[in-house]
């Protein structure tokens, strides 16, 4: 008999893999001085990676895990448990790394603050300086680890919620009842 794996398992190991992935696309960015505000492409490739190909590729390859350790078993359910699981987890993960990078280094979020005034007034000229102060305060407060690491499991664990129902209508083959 083929051993059963939980989903909570199956949700740390993945998830954790995801954070990991996350972490690394962010530390690589960082030492190769690569700025996503200036490098578009760069930044198009990161938000792909994080909200396209990685929650699904993982989420796909989670659920396969979970049904090849179950008897060749799993419903819609545990596959989007599995993937809004995975993307909190993740989540959960790059932005606690993120909150003490910020303390390692805490001429970060201000060096990444002055950036963002100067691409913005450069796209948006006729921008006032009251809505500009607004416009910063808010994502300045929007990376305080208070509201960014609930936010953070929020957002992800939504794009978990969409992979998972497509992973889970692929994936699926659930026990006959009888």
């Amino acid at each position: 008999m083929e051993q059963k794996t939980t989903v909570g398992k199956t949700i740390l190991n993945y998830g954790a893999l995801f954070g990991i992935v996350m972490v690394l696309e962010f530390v690589v960015g960082y030492v190769m001085n690569i700025d996503p505000q200036t490098n578009k492409t760069y930044g198009l490739v990161i938000n792909l990676l994080n909200f396209l190909i990685l929650p699904f590729a993982l989420g796909y390859m989670a659920s396969n895990a979970f049904k090849s350790n179950n008897n060749g078993f799993i419903s819609i359910g545990e596959a989007i448990k599995i993937t809004v699981g995975m993307g909190a987890i993740a989540a959960l993960i790059y932005s606690i790394f993120f909150w003490i990078f910020t303390i390692v280094f805490p001429d970060f979020i201000p060096e990444l603050m002055e950036k963002i005034r100067s691409i913005t007034i450069q796209q948006n000229p006729n921008l006032s300086k009251e809505q500009m102060e607004m416009s910063l305060s808010i994502m300045e407060k929007f990376m305080k680890p208070y509201v960014l690491i609930p936010s953070s499991i929020i957002m992800y664990s939504f794009v978990g919620l969409i992979h998972g129902t497509i992973v889970g209508l692929i994936v699926k083959k659930e026990q006959a009842t009888f």
